[in-house]
């Protein structure tokens, strides 16, 4: 069956080194300034919207605010009576939104759906907004009475790799460097006007503080408060819209793969699971695989780069093996040898990604699409991967339970 094409026409992140609770705003606000400058920079217009999707992992824990659906509803009055709604599946919630706005449009039920990633998350303090994220594991058995549950547990992947194949925390250390670096770059990126380096990454006390095992806080993606909102569309209105702006239907980017996967929610138990496996999360390779696949790509060297997610150190070392890199275990080799440099042979997250970006949590997924968009566009600006063509992201949620992995194209 050939399954027509989703399209996608741009869109618009807000800035997320801000502290939207600081600046006493609304949650509503942050979504409604994405939408709004979502318009200018797209030029798509609010007639041409037929559903608004919201990604979102826990408004109801940080800001006391459900049903968010109902206030994209605000933003125009063309839109009472706009069919809305929220998804949820942790850090990777927008991933899951763009996923049915693709079933969506694919099965002719809407043709151009605004897709909203939103998270306010600076509203609670470090100790309660980890207990918050703890929720995203199984809270009574992994979070519960645990500080800052998920470095540890992502401290565990670590651990894990350095059981089965050897870890060196200095390649760990290049990892959050890199990220650090391409955030200079990125008007949008939190950590755009901190000070980092590779030395200050390799360092401990007092200058570098451990979290949990292995963890520092170089190691750790940001807390962030931020919103996305871009649009998906039909080959139709992607057809419309491109006449509109002087463009080819061919020149907008479309998702040409997907893969989605759900693991056991326990880590635990992902690990158990994968001793026999070549790879430590198998899941989150087939989520991978799945989208290359569809994608008609043999593997990661049909692309240019990856927007990964990297909500601690040891995620983007899994991911570098996960994507074909290097063979499962050897993500160092790819790490000393500078292919996921900016100027490399593929670059990983030249945005900064999650650690050097920030990480609303539910927006993520829609963050990482909106750069693929740019990427295969040529609208990077200073974090531009030259000649890119073909990009891939993938967005996990909890401790890669949830996988969501798409492959963007022009």
């Amino acid at each position: 069956m050939n399954e027509q094409k989703v399209y996608i026409l741009g869109g618009y992140q807000t800035d997320f080194a801000r502290n939207w609770a600081r600046e006493n705003k609304h949650i509503s606000a942050m979504m409604r300034e994405a939408y709004e400058g979502s318009l200018m920079t797209t030029k798509v217009k609010p007639a041409d919207i037929k559903a608004a999707f919201i990604g979102n992992f826990a408004a109801e824990l940080y800001c006391m605010q459900g049903h968010l659906g109902a206030f994209f509803v605000d933003f125009d009055p063309a839109f009472k009576g706009l069919p809305t709604c929220r998804f949820e599946g942790a850090c990777a919630s927008s991933a899951l939104a763009a996923l049915s706005a693709m079933a969506h449009i694919q099965a002719g039920i809407y043709d151009c759906i605004a897709l909203v990633g939103v998270e306010l998350m600076k509203s609670a303090s470090p100790a309660r907004g980890g207990d918050y994220l703890g929720t995203a594991a199984w809270y009574e058995r992994e979070s519960a009475g645990v500080e800052y549950p998920f470095p540890k547990l992502f401290g565990r992947l670590g651990d894990v790799y350095a059981d089965r194949y050897g870890l060196d925390d200095a390649h760990l250390a290049r990892i959050s460097a890199i990220n650090y670096a391409n955030a200079r770059l990125n008007p949008n990126a939190q950590t755009r006007d901190w000070y980092m380096s590779y030395d200050h990454a390799c360092s401990g006390e007092p200058y570098n503080a451990a979290v949990s095992g292995r963890i520092k806080v170089t190691d750790c993606s940001q807390i962030t408060d931020g919103a996305i909102c871009l649009y998906l569309a039909s080959e139709s209105v992607a057809a419309d819209y491109a006449k509109r702006g002087g463009l080819k239907t061919e020149d907008i980017p479309h998702i040409a793969g997907w893969g989605h996967t759900t693991a056991p929610i326990e880590f635990t138990t992902k690990v158990k699971d994968s001793e026999n496996a070549d790879f430590v999360l198998p899941w989150t390779r087939k989520a991978i695989t799945d989208a290359y696949e569809r994608a008609g790509i043999a593997d990661c060297w049909a692309l240019d780069a990856i927007e990964t997610h990297d909500c601690f150190t040891t995620s983007e070392y899994m991911a570098i093996d996960h994507f074909g890199l290097t063979e499962p275990g050897k993500s160092w080799q790819a790490i000393e040898e500078g292919v996921i440099e900016r100027g490399g042979k593929l670059p990983i997250n030249p945005s900064g990604g999650l650690i050097g970006g920030g990480h609303p949590v539910g927006a993520t997924g829609a963050r990482q699409l909106l750069d693929a968009y740019k990427q295969v566009t040529g609208t990077a600006g200073d974090y531009q991967v030259e000649n890119a063509k073909r990009i891939a992201m993938l967005n996990i949620g909890g401790t890669a339970t949830t996988n969501v992995c798409f492959v963007v194209e022009k």
